[in-house]
């Protein structure tokens, strides 16, 4: 760098220039990934709002305790709601508005867990008693399922709920110390009423399994626990993630309950002890799946705040190779660089579109459950498992990616992304570990491969039963007819820039997955549940993002260019997952190259397809500052100092770094204490050794 050079005047210069580069048009682009105009419009005067509370103001969390952070967290909430009754806010105001808190917060979990859980499972007694009351948060509510010694295995919960005929009463109970309830978000202090899921015991002792009941934990008066119960905080969390969350224990003994706060508007007990079976028997799993539908939305969002503060970073930041003005380039422009970056900015992109697509469907199956037809649950079920796996694990390492991306600034909590990964990293493992859940998503492929070729896996499916496969299985129609095949790729690159090769190439290696697994399922391999589950989530990814792309070319508020420019971006989604898949591939034969390489040329059958990742990275690189722009992210929401909107990011890291309380004393109070004994026996030692100092 020039001796002279003014590097903050050269940031705000690089960053301006960037925009400039850009051709889509980012208003259009921004209406789009917030689904309207109307919504983003809704997004921008709730940030303009909340930004300049000081209730919501950032600049003190850092240096929290986690009793503040809690206290802080609810304070904010409790804002949310003062500012919804003074300026009229709608309830989507009022989500959107707890949306945009970036701390994970206690009653968080009343939306996403408890509430929808209740209104998708209570009677219609028990709805017309607590719905008003949950609705307002005149109550606060937390999901009672993890314990101490179980967490995905839900069937082997301990957790007993006796149904006493002679009462009609539940019996709440912890039998044993592993029983107690465990991680329980709004638990520790927070929540006065749980849905508590507990083994349904009979009166004859018949054990019939997991079900809910509501309880109500503490006084509404004065916020005690009632009696029979122990609750408290389970303690910190690594790295620190989840400071604001009273993540909390409970034990109960011998709590009684009335008959009609089961859970019941599909299983039922009657007065005298009978079991009304429910009509489907997973049909409790209504409230996990919107959980994990929403996780798929959060992982998307979460993932698009580090790509954008690592692309911008990287847009600004000057390093390395000195160009003709004698200025070493913009990171950005390195290969090794911009082709990590902007594949996460593409899953950004892609997870933000899935989970809206969830959401939805999730509504479609809520409707249909609330009538008893649970139609849709088993493929609802299917899907979620699978990208609850697939977008958790790619927005954790993401994250990472980003993070080291911005090298040694990466790691200051100031550039904002150790604390998204610090509050990210236990989605791989809450709502279902991933590992568990890729066996589910496994026993999904094979009811869908048995389904269709018999238990055998050899019969000659008919076209109606073909013509029936759900999206989530759509795949297994490649191995309907043996004369159906994998496409043929030509040497040239352009193979690997046409979507729907890409798409085949996806949905071939995982109809191969599932019937590999389907022969050797007596005698499975070290990663082949990971590797099915991965495969048939990717095809069904695959093929959502050729409807997407379609989808682009009808969108009235895109111009040409900006379908242009997206499409390239979700046609990069498609090339980097196809090429983190050619083991698989490579492996069933699927690679089939109409022109392979000359003697003397690169014997590489894949190079062609990293040679379109490459060109396409490039092609997108200018775009890059547009689209992360289009995200709509404001500096008060990315509260990172590389994130800033205007690039200047070293003057931003300075002034934070002026903000640390252990800067208010020039010397600090371990000096008398530890700092200086230690330098007097030193110097002592040092004189008893060599004699006298000069």
């Amino acid at each position: 760098m020039l001796s002279n050079h003014d590097a903050s005047a050269q940031n705000r210069l690089d960053m301006t220039n960037a925009r400039n580069a850009t051709s889509i048009d980012v208003l259009n682009v921004k209406q789009f990934i917030y689904n309207g105009h109307e919504e983003w419009q809704r997004k921008e005067r709730l940030v303009e709002i909340m930004s300049k509370d000081p209730v919501f103001d950032k600049s003190k969390r850092e240096w929290m305790t986690r009793t503040e952070k809690y206290s802080r967290g609810l304070r904010m909430v409790n804002r949310i709601h003062e500012l919804g009754q003074i300026l009229g806010w709608s309830k989507q105001d009022t989500t959107v508005a707890t949306s945009l808190l970036d701390d994970p917060l206690p009653v968080s979990l009343h939306a996403t867990a408890f509430e929808p859980v209740f209104l998708l499972q209570a009677s219609q007694e028990l709805l017309d008693k607590y719905a008003g009351l949950i609705a307002t948060r005149g109550i606060f509510g937390c999901y009672l399922q993890t314990e101490l010694g179980h967490g995905s295995n839900v069937a082997a919960l301990e957790t007993t709920a006796t149904y006493i005929p002679e009462t009609k009463e539940f019996d709440i109970h912890s039998p044993t110390l592993t029983s107690s309830k465990w991680w329980i978000g709004a638990l520790g202090k927070t929540a006065t009423h749980g849905v508590v899921q507990a083994k349904l015991l009979l009166p004859g002792g018949e054990d019939m399994g997991p079900h809910l009941f509501l309880v109500q934990l503490r006084s509404t008066e004065t916020h005690k626990m009632l009696p029979g119960i122990i609750a408290g905080d389970i303690g910190p969390k690594s790295f620190n993630g989840f400071a604001a969350t009273d993540n909390g224990f409970a034990r109960f003994t011998h709590v009684r309950i009335p008959k009609e706060q089961m859970l019941s508007r599909f299983a039922q007990v009657t007065d005298d002890g009978k079991y009304v079976q429910p009509p489907h028997a997973k049909i409790s799993y209504g409230g996990m799946l919107y959980i994990r539908s929403g996780m798929v939305t959060t992982a998307g969002w979460v993932t698009a705040k580090a790509a954008v503060i690592s692309i911008r970073y990287a847009t600004v930041r000057r390093q390395g190779t000195k160009g003709a003005d004698e200025l070493e380039k913009q990171i950005i422009s390195y290969p090794s660089l911009h082709t990590r970056l902007l594949p996460i900015l593409a899953r950004a992109y892609v997870f933000i579109s899935l989970g809206r697509a969830l959401s939805q469907s999730f509504q479609t199956m809520a409707q249909r459950l609330s009538s008893g037809d649970a139609s849709l649950l088993a493929e609802l079920h299917a899907t979620t498992s699978g990208l609850k796996v697939l977008c958790t694990t790619a927005s954790v390492q993401d994250m990472e990616n980003a993070r080291r991306s911005m090298g040694g600034h990466g790691y200051s909590a100031f550039s904002g992304v150790g604390r998204f990964y610090a509050d990210l990293i236990p989605s791989v493992t809450y709502e279902g570990e991933n590992f568990v859940l890729d066996q589910q998503a496994v026993r999904a492929a094979l009811k869908a491969f048995h389904g269709l070729f018999g238990a055998e896996g050899r019969s000659r499916p008919s076209s109606s039963t073909i013509a029936k496969l759900t999206p989530s299985s759509y795949y297994l129609r490649h191995l309907s007819s043996p004369t159906n095949e994998p496409p043929i790729l030509k040497g040239s690159d352009s193979s690997w820039n046409n979507v729907e090769n890409l798409i085949l190439l996806l949905e071939w290696r995982a109809a191969l997955l599932v019937h590999e697994i389907a022969q050797t399922a007596q005698d499975p391999d070290a990663t082949i549940y990971q590797r099915v589950s991965k495969g048939t989530t990717e095809a069904f990814v695959g093929r959502r993002i050729g409807e997407m792309i379609g989808g682009l070319r009808t969108n009235s508020g895109l111009n040409a260019n900006d379908v242009a420019v997206l499409s390239r971006l979700y046609l990069l989604y498609l090339q980097t997952t196809v090429e983190s898949a050619l083991a698989d591939l490579l492996s069933f034969g699927l690679l089939r190259i109409e022109n392979p390489p000359r003697v003397g040329a690169s014997r590489d059958p894949t190079r062609g397809l990293r040679m379109a990742i490459a060109q396409n990275c490039l092609s997108l690189a200018p775009e890059a500052i547009g689209l992360t722009d289009a995200l709509g992210f404001s500096d008060w929401e990315l509260d990172s100092a590389l994130g800033v909107y205007d690039g200047n990011v070293y003057q931003a890291l300075w002034d934070k770094a002026q903000t640390e309380p252990l800067n208010d004393k020039e010397v600090p109070d371990a000096y008398g204490e530890s700092i200086k004994p230690m330098l007097s026996r030193g110097r002592m030692m040092a004189e008893r050794q060599s004699g006298p100092k000069l």
